[in-house]
């Protein structure tokens, strides 16, 4: 992995009416003062009441008339009340965003006056949000009013020009144009990015992994100094999930599409899209277990889709027809892959179904005005299909067997304990913990052999693929990841001091061998139809020939240590930020050693990340200079955005572990064969040992799995 980003990020930021963005976190936090003609109040007893479900907190002003709510779950409106003193006075429509501080000035001479930060109405047009600079947040009402065709909250991130969304490319999500597997994704403080690194989507899953109805706020911080922020190098989007109310409240939804709603024709010609459907369904529903104690929240989404597929025949209706294979050739391979190998390619597909379904349940326990618990439980099982050599590209074409489907199960665990344990001193124990199961399937199953034929038609020059894709001979993949972290904040005047430690375990099992089943590559339809092919590959795990043998197995610990002081110097509108990030990395496997490494380089390549650490020293500044004027400046070391799928080619790419083999023509002959021949030995899959049944790309010849047996790579 060692991408460890040591490159200082340094951001100064001009913007209007920005707010000073905290961590990466799952509530927010209020502070202010309490002010009778100017002049602080202290000792007076305020009240702040969540009028979402009705929970209280009870706030004292100190000496120079402060107060302090921490850790408050995020929305709003809330009430803020003084219950004792001169006077009653209340601040109304109090709205806590997602890592931030609301700020307020309370004076109860005022008539009851409330000097509040001015939070930016316009967000239906969301231009003041987007000049705050380093980071921004999205609120429930962004969510509600943006246009999520795709209910995704990647339909609202492309709002801001600073994040991109490459539509071409998975919809990945480019912050300030670096590469989207270095953000990170996290949702109710649990990692939900794609810890592997093969999703270009960001998720770990193939579409967001819970509803778009379950999220209340959503952060994007791209410079944010915090301590707490870490495990990216370009951005971090934070997401945090509803709760019940005082009342049982819920909505649903449905919407449909199919092939009555898509052109069928292009420049005068027809196009076959295939007959389809399409729709895709859901609710939630929150409210009270027990009034004013136990509140829960729920949300249920599923698609029933499809994969749309664009090529086809020259001569088809297909939306993007290949030159180089007329219908009647592609009629003909079919024939005699079932004729000759007894093998039933599928078909040419214009569309295939596809399902997504997703769960969230969340509970939040209120024990008493000081003690918070979260629990959420997030499962999502979902998949697409996909073409592999064929997709997008004009030169190939292949039958629905070759085609694979995608996918995944993500089940997510979470809970949070917020405890005050006084108006100055409070804590956050956070446990969170993910397991992802990938599966990458190919249609046909995996009993017979990749097989590509090259064609010709009318001047034009094509490749046909059948069988199973050999990139899904041997492909299994599944990992987990566990996090806790244990902070504490101190007020002490106009410092905050935080300080915490982390630890985020993650471990790995991925098999990725190419080619077990064998790839066959044929020059013609003739040669195809006769058997004998231009090269086989075939590759396997030394000596045993069984892929599960080089699985790549492997985890490793970040533990994470940091303080931080923020100090608010109010009357000269500055706040400093300064704080110190430790992370130290422990790993216990060593990927297997390859003499022929340390012969070449002078040393192993049985190493891990084991010992490796990083101090990230992080210093920000911000200065109120005018009411509508916010400057602010950082600098700071970030790391983390590790793609796991470099760290795993460590430990299954070793060199020794995978060995490949290929046959080839002798010298003076042009192909191989014929595989009918009754002196052309297999070996198939079932135990590893020959059946004695001579069946054809059904299973490898002997020859190169004597070969990989000997470790005799070719």
């Amino acid at each position: 992995m060692k991408h460890i980003a040591r490159a200082a990020l340094t951001a100064i930021t001009l913007a209007l009416l920005a707010t000073q963005a905290k961590a990466q976190d799952t509530t927010g936090s209020l502070r202010g003062r309490l002010l009778n003609n100017g002049a602080a109040v202290p000792n007076t007893e305020l009240t702040l009441t969540d009028l979402r479900n009705g929970t209280q907190r009870t706030l004292t002003s100190t000496g120079n008339g402060s107060f302090t709510a921490l850790s408050l779950p995020v929305g709003g409106p809330y009430r803020l009340e003084v219950t004792s003193g001169p006077q009653p006075a209340q601040a109304d429509n109090i709205f806590i965003r997602l890592g931030d501080v609301y700020r307020l000035n309370l004076d109860i001479a005022a008539s009851r006056r409330v000097i509040e930060e001015i939070v930016v109405t316009a967000a239906r047009t969301q231009s003041a949000k987007r000049a705050q600079g380093p980071g921004v947040e999205y609120s429930l009402v962004d969510l509600e009013d943006a246009p999520a065709v795709n209910r995704d909250i990647k339909d609202l991130l492309r709002i801001d020009p600073r994040v991109f969304i490459d539509e071409g490319t998975a919809d990945a999500v480019l912050c300030n144009g670096a590469n989207p597997r270095f953000n990170s994704l996290t949702v109710d403080g649990v990692r939900l990015n794609d810890n592997f690194g093969l999703n270009l989507n960001g998720y770990p899953t193939e579409r967001i992994p819970i509803s778009y109805d379950g999220i209340e706020q959503v952060a994007v911080e791209l410079a944010p100094f915090d301590v707490q922020y870490g495990g990216f190098s370009a951005c971090n989007i934070n997401a945090v999930t509803k709760q019940g109310s005082d009342s049982f409240r819920g909505s649903a939804f449905f919407d449909y599409t199919g092939d009555s709603f898509a052109g069928d024709s292009l420049e005068g010609g027809d196009i076959f899209i295939g007959d389809y459907d399409e729709s895709r369904y859901g609710f939630n529903i929150g409210g009270p277990v027990l009034n004013d104690r136990l509140f829960l929240f729920a949300a249920y989404e599923k698609l029933e889709g499809v994969s749309l597929f664009r090529n086809g025949p020259a001569d088809s209706e297909a939306g993007s027809p290949v030159p180089g294979v007329s219908q009647a050739q592609a009629d003909r391979i079919a024939g005699i892959a079932r004729d000759v190998y007894g093998y039933d390619p599928g078909t040419l597909p214009a569309s295939l179904p596809v399902e997504d379904e997703k769960v969230l349940v969340k509970l939040d326990a209120y024990l008493n005005q000081t003690h918070r618990i979260a629990l959420a439980y997030i499962w999502n099982d979902g998949f697409t299909i996909q073409a592999t050599d064929a997709f997008d590209t004009p030169e190939e074409l292949q039958f629905s067997n070759h085609f694979y489907e995608r996918g995944a199960e993500l089940k997510s665990y979470s809970g949070q304990l917020f405890s005050d344990w006084s108006d100055t001193f409070s804590t956050e124990i956070k446990w969170g913990y993910a397991e992802l199961d990938n599966r990458q399937l190919t249609l046909g199953g995996t009993d017979f052999g990749e097989v590509q034929i090259k064609t010709e038609n009318n001047g034009s020059r094509a490749t046909v693929f059948l069988g199973a894709d050999d990139s899904r001979h041997s492909n299994d993949l599944k990992y987990d990841n566990l996090n806790l972290k244990l902070m504490a904040t101190l007020l002490r005047g106009d410092h905050e001091i935080q300080f915490g430690y982390e630890r985020e375990t993650f471990d790995v099992s991925n098999l990725f061998i190419q080619e077990t089943e064998g790839e066959y590559h044929f020059k013609s339809i003739e040669d195809f139809e006769a058997g004998t092919p231009t090269r086989i590959i075939y590759e396997n795990a030394a000596p045993s020939n069984n892929p599960v043998d080089a699985t790549a197995r492997f985890g490793y610990s970040v533990n994470t240590f940091y303080v931080q002081d923020t100090v608010s110097l109010d009357d000269r509108g500055l706040i400093i930020t300064a704080g110190l990030r430790y992370d130290a990395y422990t790993s216990d496997d060593l990927p297997a050693a390859n003499p022929a490494v340390e012969g070449f380089y002078g040393f192993t390549n049985s190493l891990n990340l084991d010992g490796a650490a990083l101090l990230q020293p992080r210093l920000a500044v911000t200065w109120q200079a005018a009411d509508n004027m916010e400057l602010r400046g950082g600098i700071g070391l970030f790391s983390g955005g590790n793609p796991n799928v470099w760290l795993s080619n460590n430990y299954l790419l070793d060199g020794v572990t995978v060995v490949e083999a290929q046959l080839k023509p002798e010298d003076g002959q042009q192909t191989l064969g014929p595989l009918m021949d009754p002196a052309f030995e297999w070996v198939e899959d079932e135990g590893f040992a020959a059946t004695g049944e001579h069946r054809p790309i059904y299973g490898v010849p002997k020859e190169l799995y004597d070969a990989v047996a000997a470790r005799m790579g070719s």
